[in-house]
């Protein structure tokens, strides 16, 4: 059982929590990235993020999360990226993942964290308190 959402409505922890759950799940491994009010390569305050989704975005979003959830021993999982503007506090990024036993489940989130942050294509911008913004991630 797997979910990916890229959206630019609110994620819901409980609702990533929700769909991975599975009678034979010992472990739940969950990652939420949130947008912080710093960026240690930032020249101030970081007051929001603005993410910007490539139109095939929904579409590399669901194959990462397959890919993982077709690993021996994962039950289940649920992935959901925002996009838009989105201010100091807000969730970016939630991952789930369900299986048997925790050393699994962390591996596999870690795993699909790394991959989303670095097959996604998605574009981010800070936005900084004194009206200035940087895009990060552009080579």
């Amino acid at each position: 059982m797997s979910l990916a959402a890229l959206t630019d409505g609110v994620l819901s922890v409980a609702e990533h929590l929700a769909a991975v759950a599975h009678p034979a799940a010992g472990a739940v491994a969950m990652f939420v990235g949130q947008v912080r009010d710093h960026d240690p390569a930032a020249t101030g305050p970081v007051v929001a993020l603005e993410y910007t989704a490539h139109p095939d975005g929904a579409a590399v979003l669901a194959r990462l999360v397959d890919a993982v959830a077709a690993r021996d021993g994962v039950l289940a999982v649920a992935a959901g990226h925002r996009y838009g503007h989105l201010p100091v506090g807000e969730i970016a990024v939630v991952v789930a993942v369900a299986t048997a036993h925790r050393s699994l489940a962390f591996e596999v989130c870690e795993e699909l964290v790394e991959a989303i942050k670095a097959e996604l294509p998605m574009w981010k911008r800070e936005i900084l308190a004194d009206g200035h913004h940087v895009w990060v991630g552009l080579t």
